[in-house]
């Protein structure tokens, strides 16, 4: 199969599970016959499409676009940033991986009911979602450095590399992949959970906020609306993040194959 053609199937079915699972929820709305209890997918989707032209939606979006991505992207460079020290330092090994171990391994509700008490609640959302990041990242990219050719090393020395160009030329598109793999692998999970600890801690100008405001009021029309905005804007991030980090791993391969 080409890749257009393969690429053509992938549309298809990804649009067709959709598609389907777009009418269970239909049938289910139909047969309930209750918007309070479920609304369907014409009523949510007519409340997002009217949504979309306040000014305040578009606000409360990128209020949380904003505050959730600029954690991620603070993620991912203190989590390459503590793998390199941890995968070169023994002593900065015993000192990081105990703890991301316990991060990863505690609920992300607890680590929100408990920095409630010490963090302020604007803020609150984008650590969160910096604790889910991190350990993603820091796991993968110390296993990217571990895996580094050591003929490519050994060519760097012999050569008198400098630091910069051993950095750039070999052990950044060595570990590329596996960024990208904890890339894909955290982006979602952020966003859940920045979302997540924002329907906790009600910061202003939220998405999280306005979920818990049409839960408490009992607007289910809203809150699906609001979930579907959710989805949305999940994965069109996404996808624009993982474009662009695939673009910068092909350029980076190029680099790598000129030192070979």
């Amino acid at each position: 199969m080409t890749p257009t053609r393969k690429k053509l199937y992938t549309v298809i079915s990804v649009s067709a599970s959709v598609i389907f699972w777009i009418l269970v929820w239909a049938v289910l709305s139909w047969q309930i016959d209750s918007t309070f209890l479920l609304p369907s997918p014409i009523d949510a989707a007519s409340a997002l499409w009217s949504m979309l032209f306040t000014l305040s939606f578009w606000q409360i979006i990128g209020a949380s676009i904003l505050r959730i991505l600029i954690a991620i992207l603070i993620s991912l460079v203190l989590g390459s940033l503590i793998a390199t020290l941890t995968a070169k330092l023994q002593t900065a090994d015993t000192l990081f991986s105990p703890l991301m171990t316990v991060i990863k391994a505690t609920p992300v509700a607890s680590f929100i009911i408990l920095a409630i008490l010490w963090i302020d609640r604007n803020t609150l959302p984008a650590f969160i979602t910096m604790l889910i990041v991190i350990p993603i990242v820091w796991s993968n990219v110390s296993a990217g450095i571990s895996s580094v050719d050591k003929k490519l090393l050994e060519v760097a020395k012999i050569y008198r590399f400098p630091l910069s160009k051993r950095i750039f030329k070999i052990y950044v598109p060595s570990t590329m992949p596996y960024f990208l793999a904890a890339c894909r692998a955290s982006l979602g999970m952020a966003w859940k959970a920045g979302i997540a600890a924002e329907v906790l801690c009600t910061p202003k100008q939220a998405i999280g906020t306005q979920i818990y405001f049409s839960k408490t009021y009992m607007e289910t029309t809203e809150l699906f609306a609001w979930t579907l905005a959710v989805i949305i804007l999940s994965v069109i991030i996404e996808k624009l993040l993982i474009t662009g980090l695939l673009s910068l791993t092909r350029k980076l391969h190029v680099s790598s194959k000129e030192v070979k």
